[in-house]
């Protein structure tokens, strides 16, 4: 009786460690699903100059008067005639500025050749302003340019990896003006705002919140959760704000079935649901051959070789396969009976298009 008791204890521990760790791995933290309003990042973008490169540069006429009024900016004055770009090319410079970066820090930039330069391999970006959409300056660039990848031989007529008329400078950039934020939670109060707005996402944030902290969060749409800073935590907002976003959330996602037509590729949720329907998959296989004959006279006899073309054409229905698929929710059982038919990738797509056609298919359908 003992060693039932100890067996029976130890199976109900089991048990509960199996439970508690499928909760754990069907949760997510908040920080993973949402975000706080008004930290967010920037676009960044200037126009520049590559110098240095082996003749790939540009070889229109547009790229000379940025560089002579470079020359310029540095006392020197030169005829447009007199410049060649073959070394040269027009960038478009583009860079994202964090949240928080401050005066000095640096920031990696790609470089984009706008002309009709064949390379940027082995330049050098001159410095370039960065300007955000308000027009304002907030970091400036300069650096070498690194592609990734090589053009050996004559400009469209050698070899060529990747694409070298775009490039990188990592920490080309460095930041010259700080994006001023109001301080977070200066009016005792700050919003979440969802990755995928969604109802019951929403609320179970909102719960989450609410069970750890008091009842100082609410949902004020399926996006958005506004939540009041605890008085003890209002000089301390950023380990409010660490708090939060380690909090575990199931979300909730819509039955969603996603085709790629192109690869035949094709993802399910574990929530797609199908009513009782029959399934008849089948298939017409037309085969067309081709026989060659050749005709020769007998040797030193008047005459040509003749050559003529036999088709053949052959039409093989195969058996039709059918299945009745019993109303379910489990995914494995929809997967398993269309594979049970013999279906193929493309064959599964076309079912579930039908499957949705016919109303039995209870999930959104998405083609990309």
């Amino acid at each position: 009786m003992k060693r039932y008791f100890v067996w029976l204890m130890a199976a109900l521990c089991l048990v509960a460690f199996s439970a508690t760790a499928f909760a754990e791995s069907a949760s997510t933290r908040i920080k993973d699903i949402a975000k706080v309003q008004g930290v967010r990042s920037n676009q960044l973008i200037g126009y520049g100059i590559v110098v240095g490169l082996a003749g790939t540069g540009d070889d229109q006429d547009a790229t000379l008067r940025p560089i002579a009024n470079m020359l310029m900016e540095f006392g020197i004055t030169v005829d447009i005639d007199d410049i060649e770009t073959d070394n040269a090319a027009a960038v478009m410079v583009t860079a994202t500025l964090p949240p928080f970066a401050r005066e000095g820090d640096t920031l990696d930039v790609t470089i984009s050749s706008m002309g009709d330069a064949d390379s940027l391999q082995g330049g050098t970006l001159l410095q370039t302003p960065l300007r955000a959409g308000n027009g304002e300056v907030y970091a400036v660039a300069q650096g070498a340019v690194s592609t990734g990848g090589f053009q050996a031989g004559r400009p469209r007529k050698g070899v060529q990896k990747n694409f070298p008329t775009v490039g990188t400078s990592p920490n080309a950039a460095i930041v010259e003006r700080t994006v001023e934020e109001d301080e977070l939670g200066a009016n005792g109060s700050l919003s979440l705002s969802l990755s995928k707005a969604d109802f019951t996402t929403a609320s179970r944030v909102m719960g989450a919140i609410n069970g750890q902290f008091g009842n100082i969060a609410r949902a004020a749409n399926p996006g958005r959760i506004d939540v009041n800073i605890p008085s003890y935590y209002r000089n301390n907002v950023v380990g409010f704000i660490a708090a939060l976003e380690e909090l575990p959330v199931t979300p909730d996602t819509i039955a969603k079935v996603v085709i790629n037509e192109r690869t035949g590729t094709i993802v399910m949720g574990g929530n797609v649901s199908v009513d009782e329907v029959a399934i008849t998959q089948g298939g017409l296989t037309l085969r067309v051959t081709k026989d060659t004959e050749v005709s020769q006279p007998s040797p030193f006899s008047p005459g040509s070789t003749v050559i003529t073309s036999n088709e053949n054409t052959e039409v093989k229905e195969e058996k039709a396969n059918s299945i009745v698929l019993p109303a379910t929710t489990n995914i494995s059982d929809i997967v398993g009976a269309l594979n049970s038919v013999g279906a193929t990738p493309r064959d599964i797509i076309s079912i579930l298009e039908s499957l949705k056609a016919s109303g039995a298919l209870h999930a959104e359908l998405e083609i990309i």
